[in-house]
């Protein structure tokens, strides 16, 4: 894990930027609405279907500056950023969020959940999973859980996490994008029957946008 106190962070103000840009949100309740992303390098969390398995080695991002992407940020005609990785959670990001609110852009935040994460966030979206399960607060806090679904039997999993997050947290399914056809009837039949949960579809992949 990496320590989120390490010198090389600056308490915040470097981060391990992998890259950042200008966009719509793909997914989830936000789906087609502006953004200005942010994603993080490092990652330990490991997911088989990770689209973006090039993130992980934090070694490969070296910190830079926060105050220049916070100006990047601003500059976008969007005033809503996201935060995704990589795992956000590794880092710190108070010094980030603090930056971001003092200019009013709202801050969001994509993250597994399965380390303390710190910042002040709008919206936090917690996507679980089983090889890194999240933590109580993180699941508490949650204002979306968005499950990756990749077989029938991870929808016990989706269930699992649904139980222990707070009454107001939306709920979705989110098809793994390489068998979302396989499994899209099985997802399709559960939200018919289970209507507490909703389908996210990865719409940028269809929409050929970053």
């Amino acid at each position: 894990m990496i320590d989120k106190s390490d010198n090389i962070f600056d308490g915040g103000r470097m981060l391990p930027i992998m890259e950042d840009f200008y966009t719509l949100q793909g997914e989830g309740f936000h789906m087609g609405k502006a953004a200005y992303f942010v994603r993080i390098g490092g990652c330990d969390v490991g997911c088989s279907w990770c689209d973006t398995k090039q993130s992980w080695n934090a070694d490969l991002f070296p910190p830079v500056s926060v105050d220049d992407v916070v100006a990047r940020i601003c500059a976008a005609p969007a005033k809503t950023v996201v935060v995704t990785g990589g795992e956000p959670s590794l880092y710190p990001l108070a010094y980030f969020t603090l930056e971001l609110k003092e200019r009013g852009i709202k801050t969001m935040v994509e993250t597994s959940g399965a380390y303390k994460l710190t910042g002040d966030w709008d919206w936090i979206c917690l996507s679980p999973k089983k090889n890194s399960p999240p933590l109580k607060d993180n699941l508490k806090n949650a204002h979306e859980l968005k499950v990756i679904i990749q077989k029938p039997e991870d929808l016990l999993w989706a269930e699992e996490n649904a139980a222990k997050v707070n009454p107001e947290c939306l709920l979705y399914l989110q098809p793994e994008w390489k068998i979302s056809g396989q499994i899209m009837d099985t997802l399709t039949s559960y939200v018919m029957e289970n209507t507490q949960w909703a389908v996210s579809l990865q719409a940028h992949k269809y929409m050929k946008i970053p």
